[in-house]
Order: C-alpha cells, then structure tokens, then sequence
C-alpha cells in the first residue's frame, strides 16, 4: 500500500524550530537545505510509485523519503547499515528528507527495504529521472548559463577481482560446476572426480594462483581443455545449455581460443589465442560479464561526464557549474564514439552547448562536422602526426572553399582545379626551385613548368583547424577543459566514484548517475553559501573586533616607521 507524503504544503508550525538558529543557518548553508527547499519536490516519486499497490499489503516506506535516501547514501558513499543508522538518528537527513516524527515508521528503515528500493529503480531506470529533475531544478534556481560546456570520461571500477587469463578460465569452470551441482547432481556426479575436485576442492583451486610464469602455458592450455570438454559434454543436453553459466563457458571459449580439426583423425582441438588477439571486450571476469578492459586503464567501465563552465564572472560571483550528462560504457568503449549520443541528450533537455570543449578522441573530422550540423562547435586539438615535420598542409592559407590561396612564402597558386571533394592546386616550378622550403614542400615537381598538391576536403578541413591551435584564441579557450579534471578528482574523494561496491551494467549505471546527482546538489549548497556570506552583515562583536585590529595595526607601523627613520640617522651620522 502506497505511502507518500505531501511535501508541498508548508507547515503552519516549524517542525525544525528545536533546533535554534545557529544550528538552523548550518543547515540552511549545508546540503540539507539545499535538498529540502529544491529537490525533495521534485523527485520523480510516481515512478516508484507505480510499482506498489494502491490499496492492497501493508504500507509502504514513505516513498519520497525512501528516494532522496537512495541519493545521500551515494552522495555520502554509504554501505547499507551505515544508510539505516544515518536515516534513523542524523538531524541532517531528517531536515533534508522532511522526517518530522521520531516514531519507527517514520524515522527507521530496515536494509532489506533499501534492498528493495534499489532493486527496483536499478532495474527500471529510475536513477536517469533523478539526475534528469535534479539538473534541471538546480539549472533553474540558480540561473545557470548552459551555452559552454566540456566532456570528458574517467575510468572506474566495479566490486570484481582483477583475473589473468587463467584466472579467467578457472572462474568460469567453478561457477559453472557450482551451478551444475546444485540444479543438475546426476550430471554433476558423471563427472570425474579429479576434474571436480580441481575446480571446487580450495587446495586445487589455490594452486591456479601460484603457477610458475614457465608453466602459464601449460596450464592454460590444461584449463582451456577442461572448458571445451564441459561444453562439447553438455552440448545436446535439453536444459544444460540454456544455464547462464554454461553460456559464459562458450564465451571465453570463443573469444580465448581457436578450436581447430585435425586434417588425419578429424578430432576437434583448443589452441588458445595469442594476449594480443584476445579482444578488449572479452569477458574480464564471471562475476561482473559487462565489464571490459582498457589498455591504457585496465579492466572495468567509464562514465562519460560534461558539465556546463563559466569564464568570467557573474555580478563579481564565480557562476555555478552543473553537471548536464552522464553515461556509463564498458572501458573498451572508445571516446569518439559518445560525442554525438552527448549532444542529442543534452538537447533534449534545452540544455545544448553553443561550444563544447574536449580531448582529441572526441574532436575527429567527422565528430566535428556533425556538431557544427547540430549548431555545436566543438573545441578539441586534431591528431597531428605530422607536428614535427618542417612544412605542412596546415602552413598554408586557405580560403573559405578550402583551396590554398597562399604557400608558407607568401606565393598565390596559378592554377586551383577541384573534382568532387578533391583539390589539385598548381604553382610555377620555377618559383618553387628557388624556394627555401623545397626539400620539405609537400609541394612536388610535375610536367609542363608547374608544381602541385593535391588533397581533399577533410585534409584542408583539418589543416585548418591545426593552425587555428597555434593562435592565441584557441590557447585562451582550451585552458578552460582542464577543469573537468577537477570534477572527476572530486567526484571521487566526496562520492568515491572510481571504486564502486557493486558490479554489473545496471547497478554501476544507478551508482554513477546517483553520485554526479548528488554533486550538482553539494556544489549548489557550497554556492549558496558563498553566496549567502557575501550578503550576511557583519556581527556587532567582529566589526568592532576588526576595527580595534585596525587600529593597532597603524599605531604600530607608525612607531615603527619613526624608529626607522631615527636609525638611519644614525647610521649616516
């Protein structure tokens, strides 16, 4: 039975009012107030509401309370015992989440009913609403402007053990006996008992960890055999091969290993693939099949993160940062890839970027011609592999159709041609002969007294963009993209983003978008309060306390200046 509590109607008598009002300005300028007076409205509560009955079982959580406690425990970083003893005794969170009576039903949750809550928001996607409302409240109340943005992704880990390539294999074949044990004992028990007893027994399994690096490829070949035995085995058999773990068993054999048949006895057998042709989005572990791997980061997933920037100040006030888009991919996922999803997101909010700043994986040719269709300039630095040659394409000057107008030297073309998307510009050899630049020219001979280059409209597109770098404009513009490393580093010492508790796509997708909620809700208070200090009058005691420093702050550079001077006397006479 629903149980949600109207939140809109004020109060005739301040429920809060025990409190005092120093204790009542610490919460004004804390989180809590920020999340009592703006976001405990505008929860999506329906939404969770329409999965209890109306009228039928016994009376929910209160709903509204039971949400925003989803967003302080990982605004807080909090293990489930910790989030029922926060929510039944902290001040803080009942001012925040309107808890107003000190009764069990009231003030107490039990963690089986958190259980029960995240369960439900992980699985229908609750948590992309939240941050969504959130966003768009705080973007409201505090007037933020949404027309400069910067992306950028960090890498973060799931609660999974890091496995080598045994590792791997060995984990798969005990997850899937334990379950073959306990759904199917016949087959379980046709087994041999050595292969049994290797897998499950703890003295077998532990000598996995210590195998010798001169005898990885041994046994990883022992183990890769064992795997194709279990599902050669249990190939025909009606249920078996429905079994997730079965299923898991054919992926690694897949992605680790090449099964071949010998051309003599017709005999299937395992070769496992060489480190390099395993893929980066094979399985990293059993226990977490979503995760991928990285080769600059490692084993794990990254969330795509933007937010809005400011660069210069609003009424003398730094501007309030926000952070519009998350999205978390497996680590394998390669950057160039979430531009555009990014841009289509944050328009469908009213939240679009006239610039938006980024690394270099996010600002190829293709990334930026698409941007700028959707009215988006994107600020990246190109892929320069030509960077230390002596003369480039990006040397020359271009007009506004991408033909070359000007060489380095100052020298105008005598002949532009163009052919579809292809440009082939012409210059007088002799001219080019007498060029200080002709032995690192991109420019080269060719017949009837003329020199030329040839190239194509991405080429001119990019040369451009290149010498666009070296100005000064760029330089000032770019220098603001650093700041999202700032983000990423607080993201993780206030939510602790980049080592999760949970594992899994949906459950890392609930914490991450959860946190970066959560941070647009502290760095709206630390705003708040900055700005609620700027306009609070000085006390009586410390203007005066101020005043008396003052004073003997001039009395004492006065006497120190007269002994100053009476020592120079001295010292000249």
């Amino acid at each position: 039975m629903l149980n949600v509590k109207d939140h809109k109607t004020i109060y005739m008598f301040d429920p809060f009012e025990y409190l005092g009002p120093k204790r009542r300005q610490l919460l004004n300028d804390s989180w809590a107030g920020i999340f009592r007076d703006h976001i405990r409205q505008v929860l999506p509560v329906g939404l969770l509401a329409e999965h209890y009955s109306a009228n039928m079982g016994r009376p929910t959580n209160e709903l509204v309370s039971m949400m925003g406690a989803m967003l302080l425990q990982h605004m807080h970083d909090l293990t489930d015992q910790v989030t029922v003893e926060q929510f039944s005794f902290n001040i803080q969170w009942h001012y925040a989440l309107d808890i107003t009576s000190n009764s069990d039903c009231a003030a107490y949750v039990c963690p089986k009913s958190i259980w029960t809550i995240r369960s439900i928001m992980t699985e229908h996607g609750l948590y992309d609403a939240i941050f969504d409302v959130v966003g768009d409240k705080l973007c409201k109340v505090f007037d933020v402007d949404t027309s400069l943005q910067r992306i950028d992704s960090v890498h973060i880990f799931s609660n999974m053990r890091h496995l080598g390539r045994i590792g791997i294999f060995v984990s798969t074949i005990k997850k899937f006996l334990t379950n073959l044990k306990r759904h199917h004992k016949d087959d379980f028990d046709d087994l041999a008992q050595e292969l049994r007893d290797r897998y499950l027994k703890k003295e077998e399994e532990s000598s996995f960890a210590m195998v010798k690096p001169s005898e990885s490829p041994k046994t990883l070949q022992m183990v890769a055999d064992d795997l194709f035995s279990l599902i050669e085995r249990y190939r025909l058999h009606k249920e078996i091969p429905s079994m997730a773990t079965y299923q898991l068993m054919v992926r690694v054999l897949k992605e680790q290993c090449i099964v071949e048949v010998d051309e003599v006895s017709n005999e299937q057998r395992v070769v496992t693939k060489a480190n390099k042709d395993v893929p980066s989005d094979s399985l990293q572990n059993p226990s977490d099949p979503d995760a991928g791997y990285s080769g600059h980061k490692g084993k794990g997933y990254q969330v795509q993160f933007a937010e809005t920037y400011s660069t210069e100040e609003k009424d003398g006030s730094p501007q309030l940062s926000i952070i519009t888009h998350v999205e978390v991919q497996p680590a394998h996922e390669s950057d160039a890839n979430a531009l555009l999803p990014y841009i289509d997101a944050v328009e469908q909010r009213g939240m679009k970027p006239e610039e938006a700043l980024a690394d270099t994986l996010y600002g190829g040719d293709s990334n930026h011609e698409k941007a700028k269709e959707k009215n988006v300039n994107i600020i990246a630095p190109t892929k320069d592999n030509q960077k230390n040659l002596f003369c480039t394409l990006t040397d020359f000057e271009f007009s506004d159709n991408g033909a070359i107008s000007f060489c380095p030297e100052g020298r105008a073309p005598v002949q532009v041609s163009r052919k579809k998307h292809r440009f082939t510009i012409s210059f007088a050899t002799r001219t080019c002969s007498n060029c200080p630049r002709c032995n690192h020219c991109p420019v080269k001979p060719g017949k009837k007294d003329s020199s030329f280059i040839q190239y194509d409209e991405r080429a001119a597109r990019l040369a451009q963009r290149r010498a666009y770098e070296r100005t000064d404009e760029f330089k000032d513009k770019y220098r603001f993209r650093a700041g999202v490393e700032a983000t990423m580093s607080q993201l993780d010492r206030r939510t602790g983003i980049k080592h999760l508790r949970v594992r899994g796509m949906k459950a890392v997708r609930f914490a991450a978008t959860l946190k970066a909620a959560a941070l647009n809700i502290l760095r709206a208070a630390a705003f708040r309060k900055q700005q609620n200090k700027a306009k609070r009058p000085l006390s009586c005691c410390f203007r005066r306390s101020m005043e008396l420093i003052q004073i003997v702050k001039e009395h004492f550079y006065g006497h120190l200046g007269k002994f100053t001077i009476a020592t120079n006397e001295i010292l000249v006479a």
